[in-house]
């Protein structure tokens, strides 16, 4: 009887402080993620120019309106163009670094940290360090420099109706990010047991194989984890585009995201839309989960095995 009290008692305590540890998160969480959400979604059903507590109510006008704005949509589909080629450029990329640098035993830390140390800079830095010195259209640009030694004339890259600023914007966000998947798919490289490449080396198995039966297999989990925080963050593209796009001459209104569009439209123009804004955010969120379920069910997360 006596263990079984004390063994109660220990429960109870435990129980305590995981709420005292866990609470200002959830404060956090409720506060800064799910009392904004409800606000917009309050919003999102009012006339709300210049005021958050606006008495107009309109109903699902301001959702009817941006499902037939050219300029919404059209967001949505760059989305989904830089998501296509950002998502699996940037995995296979940072598995490639991993796999690389698992094998080098000379200064394996340095090179670790060469390629993690961008994910440290600002992405507002890194575009305007893109769009005035890398790829600012000019002959003396880093990147025309490196063309014209191959007697290829320059290229105004963030200008006039071409689509070269899509070189511009998916090199920016590799640069930055290609570091910290590296790390991740390191850790789960790290996981695997040297024992299973010994084994399958004994049975003959080349590189390819012990790629393709060992690592890819047990690398897994790690995988359908970058895979599903790359798709997140594609979403959250914001400061690339609007840093690097947003001041450049000729800059085409369909080259933007839905988070870039709905700021402009929110707060970039003097009514202050806080309606059509809300409403695209709900919208874009919707967006969110419909993919986040169709992922999961692709990649059979939570399926009984």
């Amino acid at each position: 009887m006596r263990g079984r009290a004390a063994g109660s008692s220990l429960t109870r305590s435990n129980r305590r402080w995981f709420w005292v540890l866990v609470a200002p998160f959830l404060a956090g969480l409720v506060v800064f993620v799910y009392v904004p959400m409800l606000w917009s979604l309050w919003l999102s059903l009012f006339d709300a120019r210049n005021t958050v507590t606006p008495t107009a109510f309109v109903g699902l006008d301001n959702y009817a309106y941006l499902l037939s704005d050219r300029l919404f949509l059209d967001s949505l589909g760059t989305f989904v163009v830089f998501a296509v080629i950002i998502v699996p450029l940037t995995f296979a990329c940072s598995l490639a670094l991993a796999l690389l640098l698992q094998r080098i035993t000379v200064a394996r830390a340095f090179f670790r940290s060469v390629f993690f140390l961008p994910t440290a800079v600002s992405y507002v830095i890194a575009a305007m360090v893109w769009r005035m010195s890398f790829f600012n259209g000019a002959r003396f640009g880093l990147a025309n420099t490196v063309l014209g030694a191959f007697g290829i004339a320059p290229i105004n890259w963030l200008g006039g109706e071409n689509t070269w600023y899509w070189a511009v914007l998916v090199s920016l966000r590799l640069w930055l990010q290609v570091g910290f998947y590296m790390i991740v798919f390191i850790a789960g490289l790290n996981r695997i047991d040297p024992v299973l490449y010994e084994a399958a080396e004994l049975d003959g198995a080349g590189a390819w194989n012990r790629f393709r039966h060992v690592t890819w297999p047990l690398l897994r989990p790690t995988s359908v984890a970058v895979s599903m925080l790359l798709a997140f963050n594609a979403f959250q593209a914001f400061d690339e585009f609007y840093n690097t796009l947003s001041t450049a001459s000729g800059y085409p209104p369909y080259a933007r995201p839905p988070l870039v569009y709905l700021y402009l439209v929110t707060f970039g123009s003097g009514s202050q839309d806080l309606g059509i804004g809300s409403a695209g955010t709900m919208i874009v969120t919707l967006v969110i989960l419909v993919f986040s379920f169709l992922q999961n069910r692709l990649l059979g997360i939570g399926a009984r095995r």
